[in-house]
This record gives C-alpha cells, sequence and structure tokens, in this order.
C-alpha cells in the first residue's frame, strides 16, 4: 500500500492518504484496546464459593510399552475424573470418579477402581451411617486393544501381577451389604492391623481369554511377580456346622487355573511373598484361636510346584522366647538364593484381669533414657512390632542366622539381597543427643550374611550411606568433614573421592546453626564403575577406585550459568547409567526461574545440549515408560495451572490435560521479581505478585507473606483453596491487594533481627512505587512465618494489620516443650535448625530473651489476629496463649482463633473455610477501611459457639477500639 502512495505523482495526495491510513489504524487500535478492557471487566474477582471445584493434576503414569498414558484429575470437594490417553491413537477415556489406575505388565488392559459419589460419602460422614449404608467402590477394566470398558461393582481390593500377564485377582462385597433397612452391619470377625476383616469372595481374571474362578471365604491374597501363581488364604465367615469346606492357605496355577492347598487348618496366614522366578514361596502364620492374645506365629516355606501340603519350619536354635514375627513379611533375595525373616521376643500380655481402677496410670520419665517418654509412647505401637532380620537358607529352612538385633537393629539389604553382606547401623550412643541437635549420628557396619560376623567400618557418621547396585562399594558423605568416600567392603580400603576439589558439595545456603547437608548422590553407573554425585548446580563422576580424576559431566556450565542440573529418578528398574548413552538433566536456572531439560552424555565431559528451557515451572514429575523413550511430565506458570504432557524427545511434546477452564472469567495474578538492598547492604529479592488488571495509577493495598526463601516459586500456580494456615494469594490478588514474598537470610543468633532487615526494606522499598498504598499494608505468616510476625510488629509500627498463625512467642519456654506429633524435644530447634540461636538456653539466655516477641509487646501498636489450635503437634498452643494473653493484659487489639482439636495446620475442611472468611475480613477491615464484623467488633461470647459465627456486619459504622 505504502508503494502505491509513492507512486502518487501529487504528493498532497500522498500525504493524505498517509494521514488517513494513520487514523484508521488508530481508530483500529483504540477499538481492541476498548475491547481488551470490557473484556477484562468482564472478569470478576474470585469469592470463597469457588474452591470445591477447582482442579489440580494427581498421579500420572504410563504403561510399560509408552502407547497409553493415565493420570487423575483431583477437585478440592467433588468428584474426581480419571482420564486414559492413547498416545498414538488419541483415544481418550474420562472416567468419572476413576482413582487408583494400574496397567498390566504387557500394556494390554487397564485397571482402577470407580469411587462412590463425593456427596455420598461426605453423607456418611454426616449422618454417621453404618458400614452396611456406606456405597462401595467398584472395578473398572479396560481392554486397551478394543478400547471396551467393564464395570463391576461392589469392589473391596484388587491386586494384579507386576511383572507377568494379564491377570486380575479381585474381592468383593456381598450383593446385601448395602441395606439401608438394615440396623445393624455384620461385625467383620478377622483382625487385621488392628481393623476387622470379613472374609470375602475373591475372583481371579484371565483378561486375555476371559477365563475366570471365584473362591468363598478368602482373608488374604497375592499373586507373585511374574503372574504364574495366586495364592490366598481362607476363613469360615461364622460358626456353620453344616459347613464341610476344607480352610487354609490355597495356591493356584494361572495358567490352568488349578487349585492346591498348602496348609490345612483353620488360622491366620498373612505376608505372602514368591521369589521373582515364582519358584518359591514363603508366609507366616497361626493356627491358634482368635481369642488367643498373643498368638505365636509360625514361618512356611516351600519350593513351587509342590505335590501335597507344607507344614511350617521350625527354626533351629531360635531362642525359647523370640518367636517369628507376624508384623514382617518375608521376601527372598532377587536370586532367590536367601529369604529373609523377621525374629522378635515374645511379646509381654498385660494381665486382663486387673482392674484398672485399681490401679495408677502413669508415665515415668527418665533422665538417662535414650528417648523421652513421649517419644516413647508415640512410637509404642511401632516398637511393639519391631523385628530383626534373620536369614534362612532356602536349601535348609530350618537353618537361620540371626542379623539384628537390639544393639544393631537396623539392616540395609545390598543387590537386592544378592551380595553376601549387608549394612548394619546403629543410633544407639546417640539418640540422647537428638533431643539438642538437628540430626543422629549412626555406626555402620559390614554384616556378613555367611556367619553374622559385624565390622564397623564408619563411625558417629552424620550423613547417609549408599551401597552401590552390585555391592561393589559403599558411597558415604560426612557432614562434619565436608567430604564423600567410598568404601571397599572387601579390601577394606578407604577413598576420599572430592578431597582435591575446591568445589562445595554441601547447601551452599545453609544459614542454620548446624552442619550442612549434602546435594546427594545421583545415580551409580554400570558395573559400579563411577558414582555421580551433585554439587549446587552441577554433576560429578567419581571413580570409586580413586584412581582417576573426577570428572565434571555438565562441564562447569551450571555454575557458570547459574542453573541447577539434576537426573531424575524415571522408573524403578533403571538402577545404573550408561556412560556412553544419552541422558536428559532437569535444568533449574537460579536467576530468572526458567526450568526445562538438557541432554549430555557421561564420559563426554562437554557442556550439556539444550532441548527446552521456558519461563515455566516445567517438566516437574517426571517418569518414563518401562520399554519405551517415551516421557510424561507436568508444566505450570503462575497464570496456567498444571497440565500433564508427554513427549519422546521434550522437544515434539502433546498436552494431555486442560484444566480449569473456569479461571477465564476471573481476575488473576501475574508475578515478577522485585530485588532491593537490605538495610545492612545485601543484596535481597523476592515476588511481587499483581492483579492481571493492574493499573500504575491506582493506590493498592499490599499484603506480606514470609516464610525462609520463596522466590523460586516465581512460575508455581497457586490454586485458589480455603488456607491450611499460609496465604491463599491468589484470592487477595484476584480482589485487588498486591502480595508480596520477600526471601531471607539469617544471621545465626539474630532470627529477629534478620526478618526485619530483608522484609522492612523490601517493604520501604516498594512503598516508593506510587501504587503502593504505603499506610495500608499486613503481615501474614505461619509457624516460624507467625513467629517472624509476632517479632515485627514489637519493632515497627509500619504494619496497618498482622496475622500471626502458631508462632513462637516466647523461646525460654518453647525452648523446653514438646513437638507433641513425634514426641521429640524442641531443644534442637533452637540450639541447632530453624530458630537459629546456635546456642542453648544458658549459655545464650541473652539471645533467647532479645529474639522473644513477649517480652516486647508493650511496644506492639499493630492490630493482630492470632491462629493457634489446642491440638498443635509442632508449636505448644500455650504460645499462642501467651501472645493473647499480653496483648489482652497491655490493652492492644487482638484475637485469639483456636479451631478446637485441630492442629498446627488446619486439617479440618470446615476450619479451613472458616478462616479463609474471617482472614479476608480482618485484612479488608484494616486494609481497605470495609467495616469490621461482629466477631471483630464484640467476639462471640461462649453461650453463642456453634449458633453465632460473627461474620455478620451488624452496623456499618463498626470500629475497633
Amino acid at each position: 500500500m505504502i508503494q502505491d502512495l509513492f507512486s502518487k505523482t501529487n504528493s498532497n495526495l500522498f500525504v493524505d492518504y498517509a494521514q488517513d491510513f494513520i487514523r484508521k489504524k488508530a481508530v483500529v487500535l483504540a477499538a481492541v484496546s476498548l475491547l481488551s478492557v470490557q473484556i477484562n471487566a468482564q472478569k470478576k474477582p474470585l469469592d470463597h464459593t469457588v474452591y470445591d471445584e477447582w482442579q489440580s493434576i494427581g498421579y500420572q503414569l504410563l504403561s510399560n510399552d509408552g502407547n497409553w498414558a493415565a493420570y487423575q484429575i483431583k477437585t478440592q470437594e467433588s468428584d474426581n475424573t480419571l482420564a486414559v490417553f492413547g498416545i498414538s491413537t488419541n483415544k481418550n477415556f474420562d472416567i468419572h470418579r476413576g482413582d487408583e489406575l494400574k496397567f498390566t505388565s504387557d500394556s494390554k488392559f487397564a485397571i482402577f477402581k470407580i469411587k462412590p459419589f463425593y456427596k455420598d460419602l461426605k453423607e456418611v460422614k454426616i449422618k454417621k451411617k453404618k458400614e452396611n449404608e456406606i456405597a462401595k467402590d467398584s472395578i473398572g477394566i479396560i481392554n486397551l486393544s478394543t478400547q471396551k470398558i467393564e464395570k463391576l461393582p461392589l469392589l473391596k481390593s484388587f491386586k494384579y501381577p507386576i511383572k507377568g500377564g494379564s491377570f486380575v485377582a479381585y474381592t468383593k462385597y456381598k450383593d446385601d451389604i448395602v441395606d439401608s433397612t438394615k440396623t445393624k452391619s455384620k461385625k467383620p470377625d478377622v483382625k487385621k492391623d488392628n481393623k476387622k476383616v470379613e472374609p470375602s469372595e475373591l475372583v481371579l481374571r484371565n483378561l486375555l481369554t476371559g477365563k475366570k474362578e471365584s473362591y468363598k471365604n478368602v482373608i488374604e491374597y497375592d499373586f507373585s511377580e511374574n503372574g504364574k501363581h495366586l495364592i490366598f488364604s481362607t476363613k469360615p465367615e461364622k460358626k456353620d456346622s453344616t459347613d464341610k469346606s476344607v480352610y487354609g492357605v490355597y495356591l493356584v496355577n494361572t495358567s490352568n487355573f488349578t487349585k492346591q492347598l498348602l496348609v490345612e487348618g483353620k488360622g491366620d496366614y498373612k505376608h505372602f511373598t514368591f521369589n521373582e522366578n515364582g519358584n518359591q514361596v514363603s508366609f507366616v502364620g497361626s493356627k491358634e484361636d482368635d481369642k488367643v492374645k498373643s498368638k505365636v506365629y509360625q514361618f512356611y516355606y516351600s519350593k513351587l510346584p509342590v505335590t501335597g501340603k507344607i507344614d511350617s519350619i521350625k527354626l533351629d536354635n531360635l531362642k525359647s522366647d523370640w518367636v517369628i514375627s507376624e508384623h514382617r513379611s518375608p521376601n527372598f533375595s532377587k536370586d532367590g538364593k536367601k529369604l529373609f525373616v523377621g525374629i522378635a521376643p515374645k511379646p509381654i500380655v498385660a494381665d486382663t484381669t486387673l482392674i484398672a481402677e485399681d490401679h495408677a496410670k502413669v508415665d515415668i520419665w527418665h533422665w538417662n533414657e535414650n528417648d523421652i517418654q513421649p517419644m516413647q509412647l508415640k512410637n509404642v505401637e511401632r516398637d511393639k512390632k519391631r523385628s530383626y532380620l534373620a536369614v534362612v537358607d532356602p536349601l535348609q529352612p530350618s537353618k537361620f542366622l540371626q542379623l539384628a538385633d537390639a544393639e544393631m537393629n537396623q539392616i540395609e539389604l545390598v543387590n537386592d539381597g544378592n551380595a553376601n553382606y549387608a549394612i548394619g547401623s546403629s543410633d544407639n550412643l546417640y539418640r540422647l543427643s537428638t533431643q539438642w541437635e538437628a540430626s543422629s549420628k549412626k555406626d555402620y557396619y559390614i554384616v556378613d550374611l555367611n556367619s553374622g560376623k559385624r565390622e564397623l567400618f564408619v563411625k558417629g557418621l552424620e550423613g547417609r550411606v549408599t551401597a552401590s547396585p552390585s555391592g561393589k562399594y559403599i558411597v558415604y558423605y560426612n557432614r562434619m568433614d565436608h567430604l564423600w568416600y567410598s568404601y571397599n567392603p572387601v579390601t577394606k580400603e578407604t577413598n576420599v573421592l572430592n578431597k582435591k576439589l575446591k568445589v562445595s558439595f554441601e547447601d551452599e545456603e545453609n544459614d542454620m546453626p548446624t552442619t550442612a547437608r549434602e546435594y546427594g548422590l545421583v545415580y551409580f553407573t554400570s558395573n559400579d564403575d563411577t558414582v555421580l554425585i551433585r554439587d549446587r548446580y552441577d554433576i560429578w563422576e567419581f571413580d570409586l577406585t580413586g584412581n582417576k580424576k573426577p570428572n565434571n559431566v555438565t562441564n562447569g556450565y551450571g555454575r557458570k550459568n547459574d542453573i541447577t542440573f539434576k537426573v531424575e529418578r524415571l522408573h524403578d528398574d533403571i538402577k545404573v547409567l550408561e556412560r556412553n548413552q544419552p541422558i536428559y538433566l532437569t535444568a533449574f536456572n537460579n536467576t530468572t526461574k526458567a526450568s526445562g531439560v538438557y541432554k549430555t552424555i557421561i564420559d563426554k565431559s562437554k557442556n550439556p545440549e539444550l532441548v527446552k528451557m521456558s519461563n515455566m515451572y516445567a517438566a516437574q514429575n517426571m517418569k518414563k515408560a518401562k520399554d519405551s523413550e517415551v516421557y510424561i511430565y507436568t508444566k505450570e506458570t503462575v497464570i496456567n495451572p498444571a497440565d500433564v504432557y508427554v513427549s519422546k524427545d521434550f522437544v515434539n511434546e502433546t498436552k494431555l490435560s486442560s484444566i480449569n477452564p473456569q479461571q477465564k472469567d476471573y481476575i488473576w495474578e501475574t508475578s515478577e521479581i522485585v530485588e532491593w538492598k537490605t538495610y545492612s547492604g545485601k543484596k535481597a529479592k523476592g515476588i511481587l505478585y499483581k492483579p492481571e488488571n493492574f493499573d500504575e495509577n491506582i493506590q493498592y493495598p499490599m499484603i506480606v507473606y514470609f516464610y525462609e526463601k520463596m522466590t523460586d516459586n516465581l512460575n508455581r500456580y497457586q490454586e485458589p483453596a480455603p488456607t491450611r494456615s499460609r496465604l491463599n494469594h491468589s484470592y487477595f490478588v484476584s480482589n485487588g491487594y498486591l502480595v508480596f514474598t520477600p526471601d531471607i537470610s539469617y544471621e545465626d543468633g539474630k532470627p529477629g533481627k534478620s526478618a526485619e532487615d530483608y522484609i522492612n526494606s523490601g517493604v520501604e522499598a516498594l512503598k516508593k512505587n506510587k501504587w503502593v498504598k504505603g499506610d495500608k499494608i499486613g503481615i501474614q505468616g505461619q509457624s516460624w512465618g507467625g513467629y517472624q510476625v509476632a517479632h515485627l510488629i514489637t519493632r515497627t509500627n509500619m504494619y496497618a494489620a498482622a496475622w500471626s498463625g502458631a508462632p513462637v512467642v516466647n523461646m525460654t519456654s518453647a525452648y523446653g516443650g514438646i513437638r507433641w506429633t513425634t514426641g521429640m524435644s524442641r531443644q534442637f530447634q533452637y540450639e541447632k535448625t530453624q530458630s537459629r540461636i546456635g546456642k542453648n538456653l544458658w549459655e545464650a539466655h541473652d539471645l533467647y530473651i532479645e529474639n522473644s516477641p513477649l517480652f516486647y509487646m508493650p511496644n506492639v501498636q499493630t492490630p493482630v489476629a492470632i491462629m493457634h489450635n489446642d491440638q498443635d503437634g509442632a508449636v505448644p498452643w500455650y504460645q499462642g496463649v501467651e501472645m493473647f494473653m499480653a496483648l489482652r493484659r497491655l490493652g492492644k487489639p487482638a484475637w485469639l482463633l483456636n479451631y478446637n482439636g485441630d492442629d498446627h495446620n488446619l486439617m479440618n475442611r470446615a476450619n479451613r473455610n472458616d478462616i479463609q472468611k474471617r482472614q479476608q475480613q480482618f485484612f479488608d477491615h484494616y486494609l481497605k477501611d470495609l467495616p469490621a464484623p461482629k466477631w471483630m467488633t464484640t467476639g462471640v461470647p461462649a453461650t453463642m459457639k456453634g449458633i453465632d459465627w460473627g461474620f455478620e456486619v451488624e452496623d456499618q459504622t463498626n470500629t475497633i477500639n
């Protein structure tokens, strides 16, 4: 068109044409701009009704041949959907309420559960229905060749052989189990893991031929890995004199469905296990009456095929007061030449004839016990079920060798049990010090599987020990001297792998007063030749003999470009990497927060080859098909939820899912990195979230949320959900707030000062922007963040409102507290980890006082809401009470929310919905000048608890005095 204009002989005519063209273009651009504004104006802010149907991706998996993918779309409070996608055929199944899908090993079928409607399950809880009134699962089977789906009701459980055949076995409820006219459900009569188990019908099916068989009154069942055998135990449903069935343990040959009785007699038989080839079987069982409080279990073993019934094996030389453990499954070595069983001291049974009221109930705390009483009580069931590993020779199954005992109770098998040694460990000498130290040291032993002899090879190690796949070497990291070691269990030689390297292999950003953790061992290479180990950025290869120089596999490219490389665990069957074959590396750019995939070859030692990087949180949850170069993974951004992709090369990819289409109707958030200098001159950064319709001519209120470092979340999607305790920032941004999440680095002994340095300086830097409403800024934090909120409001009045969740406000009293979820002492947190004092209370009582907000509460001028729940298992809830009572005594505006019976983070959905509304009302009042609700103005008296929740705004002129 411009060329035509220049061809005009009259220059004025050219000007007229040009001006007319510019005017028309301006009109078009104005129209487009207006349309954009109108479209944006049609979007609405998120509200609290949207959460229930909001979706996220659950598990995802591939068939072994890579031709089929499956993933679950989860909703917060509604029915989930299972999607099955034919990668080569584009055939797609959306299965409403589908769950727990498994592909058969031959990739010809998919088996899954169909759950009852969510609303029905929720009604069960509301109406407290009985077992016989509860809707049951169904089983679904997809023939992937014909794409036909079969569904069968009343599913109890299903299993399939993980490495062979198209078989499935499933148990069913009785046809009349769901009967709302019955007032009582039948009592199950077999105890399993503290639950009663009712005998069921078991159905075995060959999915290829359609052949099937059913078996009555089955309790336990399992397949051999290769699918050649199915084993199950039976037990009568109830006393019936006319019942002539033979009960015991049966073995089914799946090739012809012939059934064979292995053990005759009523009893409790469980923990069925086969060797990999399926020609040996073992299990434990007891024929004693169910009324016996502590039954004695026997050990059963047989080679297959077997011509008749088998008897239990009596272990020679087993101590008279020791028994076979019912709590540990026997397991074979991979080559089938060893069988490992659990043995344990015979349990001591309490005298049930004693009258409870005549005896005290008391916990006795002893100053010199390895574990304090709360920790012992927390682990009492685990300790009662503790067993000690012994090895049995299948050629002489009565011969056994005890490997573990109370002095060395942990055993790790090497090379799937094929090696002639195992690694034993004991923390007995160091458990007491875990009260004040962050991690436990252990002594490590080589345990000879032929003689039981133990040989100490590293003492008091704080670190992790890993045997190479075939057992030629043991590799470990010592956090005390920052070195990686290899140990040869045959020659007893120890080599230091990274001694001459200047690069650090421990967390370079560790800012806690404890030994830094290593970045980690990646993989061994074939034949146990070398081991791959990560530093902060790159991957290194070390010769396990120590004869060759270390090889930087990624050639230093990661450190030069601020990129962190990792090798993902793509499949359980991948044990080693080949040095001369290409491998994929996931990559994360620590500066830009972009992520993606590179490719390299271990023995080339050159810069890795870029495959794809993008401003996304990409290539996450990556898995590979077992028998094919097909990968499944997720990608997300702050705007786009995590969706599922499949690819053969990460360049050409297929997007399988597209969740949350409703998001287009709502105002969403954007994210950007902001940088500033702290008061002390340190470089700092954080994320600023803005509404997508952000207008720099508008002043926005801002909420600051913090917890350690958060900038790696720049491209992470934040689904709107009722908060467990943290800030639901997608909701607040959608409703006209800015949200700022600063990174914080800490100085030992000064956690409070460090928070001031980074958080307050970042807020001051942002306040320089005209679009930040400087007098309407709030802060919110949970747990460690809650502590920092409490500290900040004692040191500054720059915040208009504060929300503190589960805070520690008195380090002197919290130091002596208990983490009731684990039963552990809290002392280690202050001396070694997150609280970062770095010394005990008596060495540094001044630092404990200085960093305890409680002692500075008279300085507070910021209204604060505190959430602390009476069943908090991490931070003693009296910490929140101490904060509230101090502020109440001082006449400061404060509220304490105690969600009865809830934990450190809210677990109950109704409580999450409740706190979300209160958090919104709290910040809306102080940061947007909206009227305060009744729970803030006058409170909710105990007489109105459960009747009036106080959300209403009774008087539009309500203010907080």
